[in-house]
């Protein structure tokens, strides 16, 4: 097994890889002394793909899903006089005040 430099691994490291994968293994050494050992792993460490459908016939969708809880969203966000117009009410919203010195904070610290 050959010892390889620190400093020639950093150096030519995609090539040691290239060895290690085909099955050469190599010692890096920090001024000659021996500090690792790079080793192909022989494992198969790559995870099993998703499968697609698996739950296929487990559960079902209601016929009425899209319109599931319809008017109770249509009396959140429609008032009863505009929804058959398709009108957005906004409810309990306050009015905006004019931007005014009174009305605005003092900017500090601001040369």
């Amino acid at each position: 097994m050959r010892t390889i430099n620190i400093h020639d691994a950093k150096t030519h490291l995609s090539r040691l890889v290239e060895a290690v994968m085909q099955g050469e293994s190599f010692i890096i050494a920090k001024a000659g002394r021996p500090m690792v050992m790079v080793t192909r792993i022989e494992t198969d460490t790559v995870k099993p793909s998703r499968r697609l459908g698996f739950m296929a016939g487990e559960f079902s969708v209601p016929a009425d899903f899209d319109s599931m809880g319809q008017l109770e969203i249509e009396q959140l966000f429609f008032d009863e006089n505009n929804a058959k117009n398709g009108e957005i009410a906004v409810k309990n919203s306050k009015p905006k005040q004019a931007s005014t010195a009174k009305n605005r904070p003092a900017k500090r610290g601001v040369l």
